[in-house]
């Protein structure tokens, strides 16, 4: 069991070395590469099968490619020495985890907002929310910013870390490809309602676990972060399950708790227009500091679910 041990220190490392290096800018992210094998399987839909059959036998597909790609690097990098296989894992985990990006993008809605470029808001709000930005007004662009920090603070950060404690990198990125898929197939409209039921489904199941895990880690993050804690489980334990989504409104409510500030509500997707549930009803819409809360609380939540995982494998290596 004291490969565990050495488990924790991968994932610690992760984190902190995206926390310092971010998404090397350089070089083309894995992600990109997963995103150009499902473009480049999606011809399968020209075999004989039921959409949902040949959507289902693309997933799969993805999913056992990245799987076995990343389980074939960790066993390169442990046949060429012990800690050469620690290195190339925490690569791994580091590139599968991302709160710099997310961080670092939300302060960019935050950064156009602070100097009255509203236009520019808009723009790079397209860049990390699937809803339409061109009419949104200043208000509207600062909830979409905090609703994607709530988001993907269970996506991009409790996933893939909850996923290479248990199986190391490749569970990781076998994850990361799961929610790639899901982003672009996964969707409930054509030309993807069937051919992508297989991707949704997959996502909601990967991310039950570690979406439920919100309500024990954002609030203490929270607290330690100087916002509403009492809130935050309040808030988060009675709104999260108003969301359509099974997953998305557990780190949307907990954060709305926490920031004393009403998410929700109607959004445009595609010129279609979507009604959401408000979260946190009783508050005001999200005020100027609340890009920059929901950032130092993802990084709170972040810190605090990566050292309790750890500490939970270094525990277990004991015995």
């Amino acid at each position: 069991m004291e490969f565990l041990a050495y488990r924790a220190g991968v994932i610690l490392a992760a984190v902190v070395l995206d926390r310092l290096l971010g998404d090397p800018p350089q070089l083309p992210h894995p992600v990109r590469l997963i995103g150009y094998l499902i473009a480049s399987g999606e011809s399968i839909r020209r075999l004989p099968l039921p959409v949902r059959w040949s959507g289902t036998l693309l997933a799969m597909g993805v999913i056992a490619v990245t799987g076995a790609a990343a389980w074939l690097l960790v066993k390169l990098g442990y046949a060429a020495g012990f800690w050469w296989g620690l290195a190339v894992e925490a690569l791994l985990v580091y590139l599968a985890v991302a709160p710099h990006s997310l961080a670092g993008e939300a302060l960019a809605v935050d950064g156009h907002l602070q100097r009255g470029d509203l236009p520019g808001a808009r723009q790079r709000l397209a860049m990390i929310v699937g809803r339409d930005t061109a009419g949104l007004d200043e208000r509207e662009v600062r909830r979409a910013a905090v609703e994607t920090v709530g988001e993907n603070t269970v996506d991009a950060v409790l996933c893939p870390v909850f996923y290479a404690l248990l199986f190391g990198a490749a569970g990781a990125w076998v994850y990361k490809a799961v929610s790639t898929l899901d982003s672009m197939i996964g969707y409930r409209h054509e030309p993807y309602r069937d051919f992508g039921w297989a991707a949704a489904r997959l996502d909601d199941f990967a991310a039950f676990v570690p979406a439920r895990l919100t309500l024990f880690f954002v609030p203490p993050a929270a607290l330690l972060s100087g916002l509403f804690a009492r809130d935050a489980w309040r808030v988060g334990w009675r709104d999260r399950l108003a969301h359509p989504s099974p997953n998305a409104g557990h780190g949307e409510a907990l954060f709305a708790g926490a920031l004393n500030a009403c998410l929700g509500g109607p959004s445009t997707y595609n010129g279609i227009p979507s009604e959401k549930p408000y979260l946190g009803a009783e508050y005001p819409p999200p005020g100027p500091p609340a890009i920059r809360q929901a950032v130092t609380l993802l990084w709170a939540t972040a810190w605090l679910f990566a050292a309790a995982g750890a500490a939970v494998l270094v525990f277990l290596s004991r015995f």
